[in-house]
């Protein structure tokens, strides 16, 4: 089995990218799903942040109120590492857990990890390959807008906080610019796939 981390700055088409290698035969792992699984109540980090932030974290509901915490943690980098301690441990137990289903049923499977900040945290290093996606600043800039909920000056200040992308270069094994079309980033991705293939 073949481990694949997929990554990238924000609004760089990672999961675009994620999809099509999915449509092509990959088994595709959102590292964000699951972290937001292990945040929810029941979940295993949840109880642990909640002691960590306070209960002025919780929504009505009393589950987490994601935008409230980010809120908390993105000015505040020593509060952010305090974050990831609680949530990487369980969402890197779950990516195992799944990978070994993976491999038990699927040998000979390719299994990407689509993770936003896998380099920062190190992650990479369990994986056999990284692949990175790519765009232009202002190209980010407006997808973040278009997303909805982030404001210029929001995405901007997100993107710049992030490691370079030009960094994050020197960690990947091959980069999918995904400026052009969408039939031109599959058509990348469907070379990178086709490498891996090679190496699976």
């Amino acid at each position: 089995m073949l481990k694949v981390g997929l990554t990238g700055g924000l609004a760089t088409g990672k999961s675009f990218v994620g999809q099509a290698f999915a449509s092509l035969g990959c088994y595709l792992i959102k590292a964000d799903e699951i972290g937001r699984e292990v945040m929810q109540p029941g979940g295993e980090a949840f109880d642990p942040v909640v002691r960590e932030f306070g209960p002025a974290i919780l929504a009505p509901d009393g589950s987490i109120d994601r935008k409230r915490l980010a809120s908390i943690v993105f000015h505040d980098p020593e509060r952010l590492a305090a974050l990831n301690r609680l949530v990487h441990p369980p969402v890197i137990r779950r990516q195992d857990q799944r990978m070994q289903e993976i491999a038990a049923s699927d040998p000979g499977a390719i299994v990407v990890v689509e993770a936003a900040v896998m380099i920062e945290a190190g992650t990479y290093k369990r994986l056999d390959k990284v692949v990175l996606t790519v765009c232009g600043e202002e190209q980010q800039v407006e997808r973040a807008i278009d997303r909805g909920g982030l404001g210029r000056e929001q995405a901007l200040a997100r993107i710049r906080r992030q490691m370079p992308l030009e960094e994050k270069r020197r960690f990947a094994d091959y980069v999918i610019d995904t400026s052009g079309t969408k039939e031109e980033t599959r058509r990348q991705v469907q070379e990178v796939y086709n490498l891996l293939q090679k190496v699976a």
